[in-house]
């Protein structure tokens, strides 16, 4: 079967500039096509949204700079062209691209800061034996049964921050990949992780940017349901 589109509402643009775009990506939509199926992408609906813009340069294509996972939500940023797609990948790899997200977690919380590392797949994939990925946290609220984190990965490794927290003991609420959802008493319909900011210097314009993304409506419709938090 093929893919078909058909737009319902834009994807929210977040910020843009003469390179790079950022969107808000809902929860639940991949970032690239499949290898196989029809669902279609985050990639592929911002690319046909945008295929009568005059402003864009004819036949430019939006590329994603990064991935997020499929029910992860909140700021992803495009380039437009495969130049800028570059320059923002390399930044990416040399870690000069700051990351925050917003995680819900189950359990107590043990620190109110702390950092955790471990050799993931691709560090040992690597062949460096020194390499490590490293997340970092701050308590941001404890619940009588989970809390709100905010996460800053400082590597980028493939569901880094899901594993992390999980070996840390607290895995992420909607959690279903790595532990057994229905274990928890917290409950959610998806992992409750949103990228809630994305800071690094524009490589063409040498400006800071930061963009930001409002936590989504489904993380804090949850939240607003929650009347025992625990003070800290």
């Amino acid at each position: 079967m093929s893919k078909k589109f058909i737009s319902r509402r834009a994807i929210n643009i977040l910020y843009e500039d003469d390179h790079f775009i950022a969107f808000f990506k809902p929860a639940g939509l991949l970032t690239v096509p499949a290898d196989k199926g029809n669902e279609l992408s985050l990639t592929e609906i911002v690319n046909a949204e945008f295929a009568t813009r005059t402003d864009l340069v004819d036949g430019m294509k939006l590329h994603p700079c990064h991935r997020i996972d499929r029910d992860t939500s909140g700021v992803i940023m495009f380039a437009k062209g495969q130049v800028a797609r570059d320059q923002l990948m390399n930044l990416f790899r040399a870690r000069e691209v700051k990351k925050k997200y917003i995680a819900f977690v189950h359990g107590k919380v043990p620190h109110p800061r702390g950092e955790i590392k471990s050799r993931l797949k691709e560090d040992i994939a690597s062949g460096d034996k020194s390499s490590m990925s490293i997340t970092r946290y701050a308590l941001k609220r404890q619940y009588r049964n989970f809390a709100v984190v905010e996460v800053y990965p400082l590597t980028g490794r493939t569901n880094q921050i899901r594993i992390h927290f999980k070996e840390a003991g607290n895995p992420l609420v909607g959690e279903n990949k790595f532990v057994y959802r229905k274990d928890f008493d917290v409950k959610f319909k998806r992992t409750a992780l949103h990228a809630s900011e994305l800071s690094f210097c524009q490589p063409f314009t040498k400006e800071k940017v930061k963009v930001e993304a409002e936590l989504s409506q489904d993380m804090q419709n949850f939240l607003e349901k929650i009347t025992h938090p625990v003070k800290l």
